[in-house]
């Protein structure tokens, strides 16, 4: 196994572009990878551009009739078909939609290729993470399900237990209905309450179906849930599944849209939270991922200038085994380049000033607390399915 993580990035991945109105703006994928390389972190990674998700792989997850749909709206956007959620205001269609979307899903497969067949320990597509397409439409900015078709690519080649974990504040849904009944493949999100955010789904009762019954795992967290929460209600609920579960390789999702500053939710994560998470989920992986194999996506993330460059940065340095110190200023380079692109000033240290703290779950908890009520919530709808304590 190669010792340098492998960061996929392809100048191209910018062409997923919804429009200038419209919230995912793929400035911060550019402003990410030039934050990466004011760093120099693109000198500690090997940097792969790999070659867009072909139709067979497409069809791992994705309905044929939907990727023809998906290929036609890219041709003729003005005609979408709406029956696909293809030309809505979540996903508009736009020229080109199949290729950059196709792109996106090609290098998240092809990290989950190098991961398993040992090219590298540890592979970031901070461009991917798009958790909400369905077999058979678009949802949520997402087209293509790339951390669904990079887990369907690693059962195709004989993986027997995936883990995947996602943080991004809304449900994970498309990964999770993907494998409902799959036992192979072990998914847990921890999002903001779905009473009060899309996708309106990941309550704790859904757990799966059939031989995947207990194979889903939802923390539904309540809004303005911080620092202190978000960290205790991971490690109250993931260390001790992946113990239990032991996959041969370990898929998060980093959505940055848990901040306090990200504009379309409620959740109050420090950018610090954030990287304690990314820490804690390399360590989970070099403790229970045969291991150490990690394949690291980005996902949502709304505060394109402030917070997900900065996030995902921070990913990729603790991937490549160079993490960034906090208290790290940034470099004036890549400020002038974010006014540059955007007229904006850029934040001027990577931290928000914060020193995540939580109270570990062993210490005991308060049924009376909102946030431990979710918990307890999760581990009393999963743990027992899987023989565990709640």
């Amino acid at each position: 196994m190669s010792g340098r993580a492998q960061l996929m990035w392809d100048d191209a991945v910018t062409g997923y572009d919804f429009g200038d109105s419209h919230p995912m703006d793929p400035v911060r994928l550019a402003l990410t990878m030039g934050l990466v390389r004011a760093f120099g972190l693109d000198r500690t990674v090997d940097v792969v551009a790999a070659k867009p998700a072909g139709d067979s792989t497409l069809r791992l997850v994705h309905r044929s009739d939907y990727v023809a749909a998906v290929r036609a709206a890219s041709v003729d956007p003005d005609h979408a078909d709406q029956n696909y959620g293809l030309g809505t205001t979540d996903d508009p269609a736009f020229a080109g939609m199949h290729e950059a979307s196709a792109l996106i899903a090609g290098q998240s497969v092809a990290a989950a290729e190098a991961v398993w067949r040992g090219q590298t320990g540890h592979a970031v597509n901070f461009t991917g993470g798009l958790h909400h397409a369905m077999p058979a439409s678009a949802s949520g900015f997402c087209i293509y399900n790339d951390p669904a078709l990079a887990i369907a690519r690693l059962l195709e080649l004989g993986a027997e237990r995936v883990a995947y974990i996602d943080v991004d504040v809304h449900h994970g849904d498309g990964v999770q209905a993907a494998f409902w009944e799959d036992p192979r493949v072990l998914t847990v999100s921890l999002h903001e309450h779905p009473r009060t955010l899309f996708p309106q789904t990941g309550w704790p009762e859904e757990t799966g179906a059939g031989a995947g019954e207990g194979g889903a795992v939802n923390v539904a967290l309540p809004a303005g849930t911080g620092d202190a929460g978000w960290l205790r209600a991971f490690h109250a609920v993931v260390p001790e599944l992946l113990a239990d579960f032991r996959p041969q390789v370990l898929v998060t999702q980093h959505g940055a849209d848990t901040h306090f500053e990200d504009p379309l939710a409620h959740l109050a994560v420090s950018l610090d939270a954030q990287r304690a998470v990314m820490a804690a989920c390399h360590d989970l992986a070099h403790e229970y991922a045969d291991g150490g194999r990690w394949v690291a996506l980005g996902g949502g993330g709304y505060a394109v200038v402030d917070v997900v460059p900065r996030s995902w940065t921070h990913l990729v340095g603790i991937a490549a085994h160079a993490p960034v110190d906090p208290e790290s200023v940034i470099p004036s380079s890549w400020r002038d380049e974010v006014y540059a692109r955007t007229r904006q000033l850029g934040p001027a240290r990577m931290t928000d000033g914060r020193t995540p703290l939580w109270k570990a779950w062993e210490e005991g908890y308060d049924p009376a607390d909102r946030l431990d009520q979710a918990v307890l919530a999760s581990r009393r709808a999963v743990f027992p399915l899987r023989g565990l304590l709640t």
